[in-house]
């Protein structure tokens, strides 16, 4: 099993959530986040002035998903996500060593 973070733009997420159910890949968990990369923050001009904003607003994206699965989920991700322009996001993809379902008892592969 693997744990697949993607961190991506906000407005992506109602399409890449739509392409996963679509794969039969519904479970996910969503956080809002603020980060920064090769972006390296933006500026913005208001009525006062330009100023910066170092943290740009992003989505992560978290999936926990059969080894076979994997391949299948990045390129969902990269299809759906990718603008081509600096702050698409990243993928970052973690071996799972357990899970359990809470309610269940259930383990590995039938606790997902």
């Amino acid at each position: 099993m693997k744990k697949i973070e993607a961190v991506i733009r906000s407005e992506k997420l109602e399409e890449l959530r739509e392409a996963l159910d679509a794969k039969g890949l519904s479970s996910m968990t969503v956080t809002e986040v603020k980060g920064r990369g090769a972006q390296k923050g933006i500026t913005l001009e208001w009525r006062v002035g330009e100023y910066r904003v170092e943290f740009i607003p992003k989505i992560k994206v978290e999936l926990v998903v059969d080894d076979k699965a994997v391949e299948t989920v990045i390129s969902t991700i990269t299809a759906v996500c990718s603008t081509g322009k600096v702050g698409d996001g990243k993928i970052f993809i973690s071996p799972v060593e357990d899970v359990v379902r809470i309610r269940t008892g259930e383990r590995a592969e039938k606790a997902l």
